[in-house]
Order: structure tokens, then sequence, then C-alpha cells
């Protein structure tokens, strides 16, 4: 049996997923099962143990292998479940060596249940050439790891560690071999990539990194960012969504909230009105710019008024990509201590949060109808927009490539189109 690596969370995680099998093959490993884990939220870790519990019953022979944030922030957690039978932390697990120590030959003579590190000591983001992302339209390339800012909800700078750049050249470097692999969008990553460069001789922007990726990887054909802090873009940036068009038109905004009083309680480095003034000054240089957002409904101390405020920015913005997330505690953080908003308000606020946004895209899509655009083939019939809108296609293409359609319908948040 081949090794198995199952994902929970963030891009990033998609990406070192990738790595992972490729070290853990590399190392001589078979027949494991490595759960790369999520703790965002003590519901993302419910699921990681509920997983790995099935996963024992239905493979009572495989090696279980813990790792991700979840096992770097609470190894003994996993370390005590029965059904696992080694625990990495999030550095080790981009290692071939750690994969050694557990391979077949000395599989019973490893001693120590748990491989962890300080991930505060950690300076430095290793770069890992990905040779090809299995079933996947687009690749990931993680261009910065770990998070220098202590929102208060947020565990994960813990699980990460603090902010570290890829340098530029490592990262055109992978981005020329995905493309010389034939895909045609590549999608940036990382945990704060709105931080990119900080801590790299002479400090570059994200901005100026992607200007000089482009610039370097002419047959890029699609350039993607994902979340960014809006008040952390820089005039690179700005300009390049002016002028670029590899560069895709849609930003995936991380919002939290939209009451000046939950942001700062929450610790952002944004206000409401700040929200506002990017997305009219991103429409103005680039009119058919889309916005998404991340939202956490419920926050402790949100009232009634806060929310909506929450809500009515979801309008004013009009952001019509919506990650919704009902507040849930998180031991550990500052946030879990704070007067807790109850559970099915959290629920409610989050229905109307998700209505408003689908309402929003609604609108957008039937907009839509009667423009011809290219999409990338995610599977026979099933595509994207450079906005990053879902779209039926008419008749099967082939996965990866880019092709030509026009837009005759949208129903059920998706496009529905003619391959031309």
């Amino acid at each position: 049996m081949s090794n198995q690596i199952i994902n929970f969370g963030c891009r990033m995680n998609i990406y070192e997923g990738e790595i992972i099998k490729q070290q853990a093959d590399e190392a001589g490993l078979a027949n494991a099962m490595i759960f790369n884990s999520c703790a965002v939220t003590a519901e993302a870790e419910r699921q990681v143990r509920q997983s790995i519990r099935k996963a024992r019953k239905e493979n009572p022979h495989a090696k279980i292998i813990v790792t991700g944030c979840g096992a770097q922030i609470n190894p003994k957690q996993y370390a005590d479940m029965p059904e696992v039978d080694s625990v990495i932390g999030n550095e080790e697990k981009l290692k071939s060596q750690s994969y050694s120590l557990l391979n077949a030959d000395n599989w019973q003579l490893t001693t120590e249940k748990i491989l962890v590190n300080d991930i505060m000591s950690v300076k430095e983001t290793a770069s890992h050439m990905v040779a090809s992302f299995d079933g996947k339209a687009r690749a990931f390339v993680q261009v910065q790891n770990g998070c220098d800012h202590r929102c208060t909800f947020c565990i994960i700078p813990f699980g990460r560690g603090n902010s570290r750049s890829v340098p530029m050249g490592e990262i055109v470097a992978q981005v020329k071999n995905l493309v010389e692999s034939g895909y045609n969008e590549i999608v940036l990553t990382g945990v704060d990539i709105s931080d990119y460069g900080k801590d790299l001789p002479g400090s570059p922007t994200l901005g100026s990194m992607c200007r000089r990726l482009l610039n370097l990887v002419p047959d890029l054909k699609r350039l993607r960012i994902s979340s960014i802090d809006a008040v952390e873009v820089d005039y690179d940036l700005y300009d390049l969504f002016a002028n670029e068009q590899r560069l895709m038109p849609h930003i995936h905004i991380s919002l939290q909230a939209g009451d000046d009083m939950v942001l700062k309680r929450m610790k952002r480095r944004h206000n409401r009105q700040d929200i506002i003034d990017f997305c009219t000054k991103l429409r103005e240089l680039r009119p058919d710019v889309v916005f998404g957002a991340d939202i956490i409904a419920g926050f402790p101390t949100e009232s009634d008024e806060m929310f909506q405020n929450t809500l009515d920015l979801v309008s004013e913005a009009n952001l019509i990509y919506l990650h919704v997330f009902p507040y849930s505690a998180r031991t550990g953080t500052p946030a879990a201590k704070m007067p807790q908003v109850a559970k099915t308000i959290r629920k409610e606020r989050a229905a109307l949060l998700r209505h408003a946004g689908e309402k929003n895209l609604s609108k957008y899509l039937k907009a839509q109808i009667g423009v011809t655009t290219d999409i990338l083939v995610e599977k026979e019939r099933i595509g994207k927009t450079p906005h990053f809108s879902v779209v039926e296609l008419d008749k099967d293409c082939i996965p990866g490539s880019i092709i030509k359609a026009a837009i005759k319908n949208a129903a059920n948040n998706k496009l529905q189109a003619n391959v031309i």
C-alpha cells in the first residue's frame, strides 16, 4: 500500500501535503496514513481525531502519523490516541529524515512517539520543489510561512511560528518548474503573505516579488494570490492589478469583522473604513475585480449592532465570495476568555452572512451572462473564470487547459457556458 496524505484546513496544507508525500516516499516509508492536521478551531481538531479513529478501523495494519498545526501545538493530544503511531511537527514533516525513522525496517525500533521541535526557533522557510499536484488544475507555491501578529482568536502562530519568507529566486525557480510541467495557473500561498519580504535582505514587498515573478516567467498564464490583509497592500501590487492581466482580478480579504470595536478586540490591523477604501481603490484601478472575505460570526462581546455593521459591510463593499465561520473558542487564545456569544446566535448570524454573500454572488453571476471569457478547466466539464467563478461547460475539455467559453446562464451559484 502506498502512503496516503490526508490534508485538513488551509491551502498551505495542500501544498505541504505534496512535499510530505515526496519526502515520505523518498525515505522509503510505506503503508502509512499521514494526517496533516488543522488547529484553527476546536471543531477542526475534532474532525481530525474523528478521521483518525475511522482510518484505524478501516486500515488496521497501516502506520498512522499525525502532523500539521494540531500536532505542533498539542502533540500529546494525538500521541495519547491509541490509534496513532507517531506525531511529528510542522518543521519535521517537510524533512525526509523524519520519515526515515519511521520506515518499514526500523518502525518497531522507534522509541520516541513525538518528534516536535520548538517552532519559534525556526528562522527560515525551506523551499521545496514540487513537480506536480496530483489531480489539481492549478499549483500552489508557498512564498511565506508563520505570522508575527497575535490576533486574539488565533492559535496558528503557535503552530507555524513567526513570519518567514522564501527568497524571490527560489520562488521563481519553482514557478518555472511548474510552468514547464504544464501548469497554467499558480496560486501564491502562505500564512500571512501580506508580510512577505520583511525578513529578507532589502525588504522586498509582495508586490515587487509578484512583478519580478511575472517578468521572469513570461510563459505563466495566470497568477493568483491567496488571502491578504487589505491595509498591507503595497504600491507595486496595486500597479500590477491595474496593468497586468495575468494577475487574476480576484482578491480574498482577511476581514474577520466589519465593526471597529470587534476588530479592535480581535487585534486586527484594519478598521471598517480601511476595507471600504481598499475595495473602492482597487475597483478604480481594475473595474472588473471581485472580492471575497473571511468573516467570523458571533465573536465574543459582539452585540446586535456590531453584527449589523459587519452584515452591512458585505453589501457596502459588495463582497461576493464569503467564507463564514461561527466563532469557535480556541483554548489558549485571549478571545476564549472574553464574554461569549450564545452558540445559537453565532449560527444565526453566520447564516445571515452567508445569505448576504450568496445574494451578492447571484447578482454578480447573472451580470456575466453574455460574456465571453477564458476558463481554466479543473475537470472535464468544470472550470473557473479569472474571477474564480465556477463554470459548467457544455462539452468535455482537457483538465488544466485554458479555453474560451461564452456564458449562457447562471444558476445554483454557478455559471453555465458553451465552449467556443
